[in-house]
């Protein structure tokens, strides 16, 4: 299968996810950015570091893009997630935000 071609922001996201760099994750997103994960929402870095890291120590996961949908700064990645949790493998939507170089926001839902 051919990985899907995604903006440099959101390829950026996804491969510092897979490597578990809860420092790189973080980075890709603005000082203040925001993720709504499991109806929690973190702000700024530090929070989207800390996010990252308890979910890399919670599940052992991974994420493979199928679909983008794109309009204007709003981009939303629907990826096949299989890992060590409970219903896996599961579809999610990744509705992200983007300014400039930089996530604004992130919400995950399934």
């Amino acid at each position: 299968m051919t990985p899907l071609a995604l903006p440099a922001e959101l390829a950026a996201y996804f491969a510092a996810d897979q490597q578990n760099d809860s420092s790189a994750v973080a980075n890709c997103f603005v000082p203040d950015g925001v993720v709504v994960d499991e109806a929690r929402r973190h702000v700024g870095r530090a929070a989207i570091a800390a996010w990252k890291a308890d979910a890399s120590a919670r599940y052992r996961y991974q994420c493979v893009p199928l679909r983008l949908e794109s309009a204007g700064d709003r981009h939303v990645v629907t990826g096949r997630l299989t890992g060590n949790f409970p219903g896996s493998p599961i579809d999610m939507r990744y509705s992200f935000v983007l300014y400039g170089a930089a996530i604004v926001r992130l919400e995950i839902t399934a």
